[in-house]
Order: structure tokens, then sequence, then C-alpha cells
């Protein structure tokens, strides 16, 4: 029930803090002391949170919905509210510091990204770059002084996180540059001063007979059905993980024999069509009667409202007797490319398939359907030949025909 002014009035403190609620997460929060405290409750990159809405009676309750219902705007756009106050008092601390530029950069990219993409970089920010850098202009800050923040990260051994540390900061003065905040980019003058981080290479199978060893140990898995067909449809979509097994029923299309990927959930936030082979097709027809009523192809085997697992796949992979080491639920990604770069595809239609970034992201927007036509003709000619390789035949691949 929504609160009244009188009620709130009337509310007598006891001897822990309580709250009465109002709606759309408003409440307030009356503290044994006798202070009456607007919150709100929010979720934000799946995670719960809570954002200071004034004091009672210095904000009333008309200002306080007031305030909830601009923070659920911003939230319907994909900002943080909290992150984005954040930001204007960081400008009104200095409209041209390092920090406001860096979270107004934020605020108008976050909307674009996956979730939970901008919550690691804000924390990334707040954690290893703000109170060095935060307070200092931009158009003030040297290579020197980022080159010896950066130190800091990589001094506890996190190469990684001062590569992309590094990456973020240029993109924040970039974006300084093009706002007329700065007249240059620092963090390009340290372009190879920081250690190279350790290459990660995710673990694949690419010899064929192992492959096709491979493929009949997923044909025979013992687990839950829903588990068998990701992967039965890992290695014949070859998706990252994430996107396989949050794939949506509403995305696939039958009689195209597509499956399109919207951008938000894409890593390089491009929208993406996955040419649906016959055996692609079929495995999703077999699936469908049990969960196409729902809203994932892949729902969790205990909560079907969420997506499967991120752990499901290489967990069955690991019941099939294959170690992290030899197989992972990444891997199909590499036995494609693999194998279909050596039997003649196209490049640009490899790539273009395994949704690898786009130097030009205007470029990558409107040419997602580049080499369609040649990805369907690959997409089904590598379903043929992993059928070949799963029933133990002599595969001859289907190379594609170029242009002479």
């Amino acid at each position: 029930m929504p609160l009244t002014d009188p009620a709130i009035r009337n509310a007598k403190p006891r001897e822990r803090p309580y709250r009465l609620f109002d709606g759309g997460g408003l409440y307030i929060e009356l503290a044994p002391a006798g202070g009456k405290w607007w919150r709100l409750k929010f979720r934000y990159g799946g995670k719960e949170k809570l954002l200071s809405l004034g004091v009672y009676p210095a904000t009333g309750l008309k200002e306080a919905r007031g305030r909830r219902d601009e923070a659920r705007k911003q939230l319907a756009a994909g900002v943080d509210p909290s992150e984005a106050r954040k930001a204007a008092k960081a400008a009104r601390g200095g409209e041209d510091s390092f920090e406001a530029v860096a979270r107004e950069w934020l605020a108008k990219h976050a909307p674009r990204w996956a979730p939970g993409h901008a919550s690691k970089i804000i924390g990334r920010f707040e954690r290893d770059i703000f109170p060095w850098l935060g307070a200092r202009p931009v158009r003030e800050i040297t290579a020197p002084e980022l080159l010896e923040v950066l130190r800091r990260i990589e001094a506890r051994g996190a190469i990684e996180t001062a590569h992309r540390a590094h990456q973020n900061c240029g993109r924040v003065f970039r974006y300084a540059i093009a706002t007329g905040r700065a007249k240059r980019d620092p963090a390009a003058d340290l372009r190879g001063a920081l250690p190279p981080g350790k290459e990660k290479h995710h673990a694949a199978i690419t010899e064929p007979k192992a492959i096709g060893t491979l493929l009949r140990a997923i044909h025979g898995y013992q687990g839950n059905f829903i588990t068998q067909c990701a992967l039965c449809l890992a290695p014949l979509t070859f998706v990252r993980p994430g996107e396989l097994r949050k794939a949506e029923w509403a995305e696939i299309d039958f009689e195209a024999a597509e499956w399109r990927i919207p951008a938000e959930r894409m890593k390089m936030n491009a929208p993406h069509i996955v040419p649906l082979s016959a055996q692609a097709v079929e495995c999703l027809r077999e699936l469908h009667p049990l969960t196409g009523t729902g809203h994932y192809v892949f729902p969790g085997l205990r909560t079907p409202t969420r997506p499967m697992s991120e752990n499901t796949v290489n967990a069955a992979l690991r019941r099939l007797g294959y170690a992290k080491d030899e197989m992972t639920g990444h891997g199909f990604r590499s036995m494609a490319s693999t194998l279909l770069n050596e039997q003649g595809w196209h490049r640009d239609a490899i790539e273009r398939q395994l949704a690898h970034g786009e130097r030009d992201a205007v470029r990558a927007a409107y040419n997602y359907a580049e080499h369609l036509p040649e990805r369907r003709r690959m997409m089904q000619a590598w379903a043929d030949y992993l059928d070949g390789l799963k029933n133990g035949a002599e595969v001859v691949p289907l190379r594609s025909a170029r242009p002479g």
C-alpha cells in the first residue's frame, strides 16, 4: 500500500531500524534515533543496489517519488542511477577532471554494452585509476603519470588488468579530445611500455579423428537432454559459450534457417547472423517441444526462467572424460576456425562467422550480413564434414568455391 504523509509523520522509532515501503523500490528507513531516510532499491547488471534519495521531512513524499521516477527512467535507458549521480558530482567538482570525463564517457556507452561489462570497467577505474588521477584535469595528465599508475597494477602481478586499464584510459582520453577537453592521448605514448600479458588459449581438439571421437561421445551423452542439445549445437554454430547458453527462441527463424543474435548480447556490440545447417535445425526442432514454450532455448536446470549456467557445457565435457586442458566450450570456436581455414574457405567469411571485432564500429553495425551467401554454404558444408567425422568415414571436406 502506498505511503501517505501522515503515515510517515506519525511513524515512531523502534529499537532497531525498520522500513516503510511506498512502491517501485522506494521506501523510507526509520532509525532508532528518529531519523528518516529515503532509499531506492533497484537492480543493475544483475546486482541489487541502493540509492539514497534524501532525508525526511526536508525531502517530502512527492519529491522522493519524483527522484524515484527519474532514477527508473535512467534504468530504462540502461544507465546506473548511482553512477549517474557520481558523474554529476564529479562534474560539479570539475567538469574537466579525468574522473568526470571518464564517468561521462561511461554513461554514454554503457547502455550499448553487455550487462556487467560497464560495472567491470567502472570498478577498474575506481580501484586503480581514480584515486591517483581522478581529480587531475584530463588535459594535464602526462604519459609518465599514467604509466606510474599502471605500474601499480603491474606490481601486484595483474598484467592483464593493467593492459585493460591502459585501453580504457585511452578511450577516455580520446573522448576528451573529441569533446574539446584535451588535445592529445597520453595513453598512445605508452604502447609497449607494459610487459606483454600471458597469451591465453582455450583448449580445443583440432585433429579430425579426435573430433570424430568427441562427436560420438556427445551423441551418446547420458545426462540431461537440454545439455546434450547444447553440446550438439556448439560445434555446429561455434558461437561464444555465453551467446549459446543465452539463446532465445524468439531469435530462431526455422523458415529462414537463421539464428539472429541482437547486438546487446554480442561481445562486439553488433548484431550477428548464424546460418543454421540442416543438422542444427534438426537439433533445435527436437528440443523445441521441451523448452519452446519458454524464453530460453537452453533454460537453467533448476531455474527455467534463467539461462543455462555458464559451467554446464564445460561440466558435461568433463563428464564425458575431457579434461579442461583438452577441450572447453570455447574450444569449438578454435576447432572450426582451424579446420575451416585449412579447408580453404574465405578468411573474411570465417572471421565474420566467428563475429570477431571490426576495426570500424559503423562498418560492424551495417555489415553484419557480410559474406552471408558463402557463410551459408560454409556452415552446411561444415555440418556435413562433422557428420562424416562422427560416422568414422574418410572425409574430404567440401571447399569454398573461390573466383579464379
